[in-house]
């Protein structure tokens, strides 16, 4: 982080030194942001970083009551909260994840999963309470009929804020492959559920869908954050797998929860909007193609993770078995060469070994109890 000693230096403009100071120089382009916002000049430039635009006084009984709608300038404001993750990013790995790794001493594979599991645990249980104030804030907990879009693209503050903050993480996932130096097999599947969240959270966002969204992505983070606990508890602890069993049931019930309220929000609640002409101006997606269409994504987005799911439930059942027995193996063979091994007591007969036992015993000049002196010869001869 800013103003920490490094063990070794790097030169300037370099690769290594932009990947080592990548969250000191987005540092030092928040803090020009907020220096800005001292004068007056340049506190208006200032506030297109900081704050959401676009809002609108809608007077009430009360008062006035803000909302807001979105824009080109939303994108500013998305950059600047992306320079804002980096920065946290980085706080967490060099002081928490970093200094539990020292301890752990995992091996190279794990440090990197580990590394993941921790910014997701942390980034999903922050998103988990945020959303569910949000949610609560906004009053959005109610019949799915009541999660039907606002067709003036209207929405409150804290709705708004929420999804730039969200796509601006999700943003800043993607430089961070870079920064993080993250194997190359490894970059397909983070640029697959990078793609799949910001897909959805633009697609929520730009339809107006932003309260199914809230919805769904508090059951999403949900499943999410304990997915990322159970493979945390896993690499400090291998025989530590309650959690996924409490994950699969909740990812599981998630899909449901997911295909049941978007057909009932999205098929049938959106189906008997009186308005249903196509109007970009107003923000007006409600016909029957783009329904079908959402709806039709949502489904097939759904039904690939079930695939997935399934494939990955089987696969660890498949190495279960193959472990247990394999134990059971061990156990046997273990069990079979600890049982002691019975010799016949051989009696010897003029000098003749009837099987040999006496001279592997005693030796090829010993004496026993019932054996006699044996000859050098014979001794040779066994």
């Amino acid at each position: 982080m800013a103003f920490r000693r490094r063990a070794k230096s790097y030169p300037l403009f370099s690769q290594e030194f932009l990947i080592h100071n990548h969250a000191d120089i987005g540092f030092c382009l928040v803090l020009c942001v907020l220096i800005a916002l001292m004068f007056e000049a340049t506190a208006k430039t200032a506030f297109l970083f900081i704050l959401p635009q676009y809002n609108l006084s809608v007077p009430t009984a009360d008062g006035e009551l803000v909302h807001y709608r979105y824009g080109l300038k939303d994108l500013i404001t998305i950059l600047f909260y992306i320079f804002i993750a980096i920065i946290l990013h980085m706080v967490l790995q060099d002081y928490v994840l970093d200094k539990i790794n020292r301890r752990l001493h995992l091996s190279k594979v794990k440090h990197s999963k580990f590394n993941e599991s921790g910014q997701l645990v942390a980034f999903h249980l922050t998103s988990m309470i945020w959303c569910l104030y949000v949610v609560v804030t906004v009053s959005y907990l109610g019949l799915p009929a009541r999660l039907s879009p606002v067709l003036s693209l209207r929405f409150r503050f804290q709705v708004k804020f929420f999804y730039l903050c969200q796509l601006a993480y999700w943003l800043h996932a993607l430089p961070e492959l870079y920064f993080q130096k993250v194997r190359k097999e490894e970059i397909p599947r983070h640029l697959r559920y990078i793609s799949l969240y910001l897909m959805h959270i633009a697609g929520a966002y730009l339809l107006n869908l932003t309260r199914l969204g809230l919805i769904l992505l508090l059951l999403q983070y949900f499943a999410e954050f304990l997915f990322h606990m159970a493979r945390l508890f896993y690499f400090t602890d291998e025989n530590n797998e309650k959690l996924f069993n409490a994950w699969a049931v909740v990812f599981v019930v998630t899909r449901l929860f997911t295909l049941t309220l978007s057909v009932l929000v999205i098929g049938f609640g959106l189906a008997r909007v009186e308005n249903q002409m196509f109007d970009l101006e107003k923000g007006n997606f409600n016909t029957l193609p783009s329904r079908m269409f959402v709806l039709s994504l949502v489904c097939l987005f759904q039904a690939w993770m079930m695939w997935h799911f399934i494939r990955f439930q089987l696969r660890r059942w498949r190495e279960y078995r193959a472990e247990q027995s394999a134990r059971q193996r061990a156990a046997a063979l273990t069990k079979q060469q600890s049982k002691p091994i019975k010799r016949e007591s051989g009696k010897c007969r003029g000098g003749v070994l009837r099987a040999g036992l006496c001279v592997a015993e005693l030796g090829a000049r010993g004496k026993g109890p019932g054996c006699p002196r044996v000859p050098s010869s014979a001794a040779a001869l066994s």
